[in-house]
């Protein structure tokens, strides 16, 4: 895996607007947006014991969680990813899996996934055995992604964070969510080896602070 370096502020309104001004200037934005956004809907794994939200919030040093994520509700690409995070770089790992095989999963009907030919499903899979690794809560919101070549930097600024409530039916539209609280507006921003100058300045704004902020920890607490 590649670990990356990781910033995530919480930023208000204010913020929101002028960064996406001086964003939109000098980075591109992502060919798979719709309107420069796109609503990402994820479903999120978790142990009987809730092992990744309290290693969140315990803020233990290596974690890792599995989800299940889809963008504007197109079922024709959807993935499979395991997020890693340690000594405050993070990787992620994902491979593409269809709807039938994501409804198996939610369904509980895993054992296809023994002889899968993608490892990160035959990781799942051992997971889901050995530490009843299970579906636990939808996770909605909306999505602003910046990109800049130099340095491999992604900047995002993520709002209107909406929980499942315990709901797993991933794959259903129609399935509701409801804000996760009072929800702070999310900067993120991702680099390989180095951060360019311009970037920094860009992202700098005077309100904001660092966050340890976590959108599934949010939906859970106030789910």
């Amino acid at each position: 895996m590649k670990y990356r370096h990781e910033w995530k502020h919480e930023i208000n309104y204010s913020d929101l607007l002028a960064l996406r001004m001086r964003l939109s200037a000098i980075m591109q934005t992502d060919p798979h947006a719709i309107d420069n956004k796109y609503e990402i809907r994820s479903l999120y794994f978790d142990t009987p014991n809730d092992k990744a939200l309290r290693e969140k919030l315990d803020g233990v040093n290596y974690r890792e969680k599995f989800r299940i994520r889809l963008y504007n509700n197109d079922t024709s690409f959807i993935s499979l990813e395991k997020k890693s995070k340690i000594n405050g770089l993070c990787a992620k790992t994902s491979c593409s899996i269809s709807a039938k095989e994501a409804q198996q999963i939610v369904a509980g009907d895993i054992l296809w996934m023994k002889d899968c030919d993608r490892p990160l499903c035959r990781e799942l899979y051992t997971k889901m055995l050995a530490e009843r690794l299970a579906p636990k809560t939808i996770v909605d919101y909306t999505r602003e992604p910046f990109i800049y070549p130099a340095g491999n930097v992604r900047v995002t600024i993520d709002y209107n964070i909406r929980t499942g409530d315990f709901r797993t039916d991933f794959l259903n539209s129609d399935t509701i969510t409801f804000p996760a609280g009072d929800s702070p507006y999310i900067l993120e921003v991702k680099w390989d080896e180095y951060l360019p100058e311009i970037i920094k300045d860009a992202v700098s704004t005077p309100s904001c602070h660092a966050a340890s902020f976590s959108k599934y920890a949010q939906c859970r607490i106030y789910g």
